[in-house]
């Protein structure tokens, strides 16, 4: 049964100490004025130059802890957000990630290590969020392993179970009304522009009682494995996805 009206979850990436300081704080702004309890995707030890937008910030991780303390999940995105692997993932949206097809022993490394830097800054991460949604199951092995047992992906549209871990998906990359569903829209504050960010205000203003967080969606959805029809439409998003990227990528070599 899908929730009805719809229900929605706002997830930020790319955080890490050198993010935009202008776009993320309209975006901590409308995560206040609304009440919003965000998924926020950390970077543990970011390494990709090109998520280096800004001298980094001495007070990242005390924004992140506060942020923590008023409802917001912490994700662990990634370990240094190097995308290099050709790996298959079981998400295949990019053809290179951090952790897809790396050997296992790696995998668990780099997500000990992450998971023990974030602990540091007292953050708990509590939620798996994959760099270009790249990871395979020896990562759903390693996440097991160190505890974790909730990921942000899949194009489902209710909570699920896949491989010994509960999927809450993640199908949208901006704000799209939806007659029912759990929804989570992805924002990269980064690379957002100035109206992607306007459009998200807007949407706010009509759905945020729609708004839920990670700790209601586990409590109020039962995670079982989906049915044949919810895999259907699982399947079918994928690939309309798969073709619109193809399509970007197809048009940008045009130019």
């Amino acid at each position: 049964m899908l929730p009805t009206p719809a229900q929605y979850l706002l997830r930020f990436d790319d955080l890490c100490p050198t993010l935009a300081p202008d776009r993320w704080q309209r975006c901590v702004r409308l995560v206040k004025e609304f009440g919003i309890k965000p998924i926020l995707a950390v970077i543990p030890d970011n390494q990709d130059f090109q998520l280096v937008v800004s001298k980094p910030d001495p007070d990242f991780w005390e924004k992140m802890r506060t942020m923590q303390a008023d409802g917001a999940t912490i994700g662990l995105h990634g370990y240094r957000h190097n995308c290099v692997s050709h790996g298959k993932s079981m998400m295949a949206l990019h053809s290179k990630s951090e952790f897809a097809g790396v050997p296992k022993e790696i995998q668990r490394v780099w997500i000990q290590s992450g998971l023990e830097i974030l602990r540091g800054h007292q953050l708990n991460p509590r939620v798996w969020i994959a760099p270009r949604h790249g990871f395979d199951r020896a990562t759903l092995r390693a996440l097991r392993k160190e505890e974790i047992s909730v990921l942000s992906d899949g194009f489902a549209r209710v909570p699920f179970k896949r491989g010994g871990i509960t999927w809450i998906p993640q199908q949208l990359w901006g704000p799209v009304e939806k007659p029912g569903g759990l929804w989570t829209i992805c924002i990269h504050s980064n690379s957002a522009k100035s109206t992607q960010i306007d459009e998200l205000e807007s949407f706010l203003r009509l759905h945020a009682p729609q708004f839920t967080s990670v700790d209601r969606v586990l409590q109020d959805y039962p995670c079982n494995r989906l049915g044949l029809a919810e895999r259907t439409h699982e399947l079918m998003a994928m690939w309309r996805a798969r073709a619109v990227r193809a399509r970007k990528r197809l048009a940008h070599r045009r130019k």
